[in-house]
């Protein structure tokens, strides 16, 4: 008998297959252009950039997580601040918010969406709150109608993090353009993802903008002349030219993973899990699959011994990470918490075969059934 082939989580070089003439003619075109640093392929980046998310600005900076501490330090939180942000995220969330010097004041979750529950903001409020981070967890935009009236209401920053939300939608709008500033990851997975790391902040306030150029930059406005403490943060030339292949498939990238989260929910409707939703005036762009389910180290047992990869995105909540034990607050999260327990996301990315969803519906519908 032949076994099936492996359903991997993530096949990045399947997805390199189908755009090699494209990335590498833009690779070949940055080498031979002798400039790697701040060239023509990144200004022409953040050009297309601010275009496709409808932002004045698109900001490339050397990953996300420096998109998430410059875009706090440019909208100028720092020592003594208080910023209110999701208990459910990855790390980098939270250690922006710690790296600047503030701290960071973690709220629970809406348990359909992942996401910031916006109900809970007045409770985190306090006299040193200046900034609220959401973050559109797997693909699915925050609440931000409410969170955006909240901040106007106490005159706060919102800072978003998009990193895994490329191409989402809220209310008509590209999110990551929504608050004052929005940030992008280009790790290799993210729907927008480069070769190497990359991040961007996003704004329409020329402030904020002129402020990440310096940071990104070691603090200068011209050569040898330094205004302020910066570092070196800079999205390079061979990323940029790759991200700017990758920009122009991104809408079809994402209808692509759409169709295939359909397909789940069509495969999946009858069995005892709880299937992502996508709210109503959003458009999910699916970075993961994430379903929520009380059996899921036997349900991943399950899968691996199918050939099918499954991955938990995440196992643990933010505050009670060892390193956010300095600001760790003497109250639970009980739907973050249950979501860190629960949470399982299935294999998904935009060439997934659709006969790869029928096996992982299959294995899925035969664990359950035991």
């Amino acid at each position: 008998m032949t076994l099936a082939r492996p359903v991997p989580f993530l096949d990045l070089p399947a997805e390199y297959r189908a755009l090699s003439p494209a990335i590498d003619a833009a690779i070949s075109r940055v080498l031979r252009s002798g400039r790697f640093i701040l060239g023509p392929e990144h200004e022409a980046l953040e050009r297309e950039a601010a275009r496709h998310f409808q932002v004045r600005y698109a900001l490339g900076v050397a990953s996300g997580t420096d998109a998430l501490e410059l875009a706090l330090r440019a909208c100028g939180i720092g020592p003594g601040d208080e910023v209110i942000t999701t208990a459910f995220s990855f790390f980098a969330t939270a250690e922006a918010i710690v790296t600047v010097g503030a701290k960071p004041v973690f709220v629970d979750i809406d348990p359909e969406t992942f996401n910031l529950d916006p109900a809970l903001l007045p409770a985190a409020l306090t006299r040193r709150t200046r900034a609220i981070l959401p973050v559109h967890l797997y693909g699915q935009p925050a609440e931000m109608r409410l969170i955006l009236a909240f901040a106007r209401r106490h005159r706060l920053r919102v800072i978003e993090d998009a990193a895994q939300a490329a191409g989402a939608r809220y209310g008509g709008r590209p999110v990551g353009g929504l608050g004052d500033a929005g940030c992008l990851s280009f790790y290799p997975t993210k729907n927008w993802g480069a070769y190497g790391d990359g991040g961007m902040v996003l704004t329409s306030d020329a402030a904020i903008a002129r402020r990440i150029r310096l940071l990104r930059a070691h603090g200068e406005d011209r050569k040898y002349h330094h205004v302020l403490i910066g570092r070196t943060s800079r999205l390079d030339e061979l990323q940029a030219a790759i991200l700017r292949v990758k920009l122009r498939r991104l809408a079809a990238a994402n209808a692509a993973r759409r169709r295939l989260a359909r397909a789940y929910d069509r495969a999946l409707a009858d069995l005892e899990v709880v299937l992502p939703v996508e709210r109503r005036d959003t458009r999910h762009v699916f970075h993961l699959y994430t379903i929520r389910t009380r059996r899921r180290a036997a349900l991943q047992r399950a899968l691996a011994g199918a050939g099918i990869a499954a991955a938990v995105h995440y196992p643990s909540i933010l505050p009670t990470q060892p390193a956010m034990a300095p600001w760790r607050l003497r109250r639970r999260f009980p739907y973050a918490e249950a979501a860190a327990r629960q949470v399982l996301s299935l294999p998904l990315w935009p060439g997934l075969p659709m006969v790869a969803v029928d096996r992982v519906a299959r294995a899925l519908c035969q664990s359950v059934n035991k």
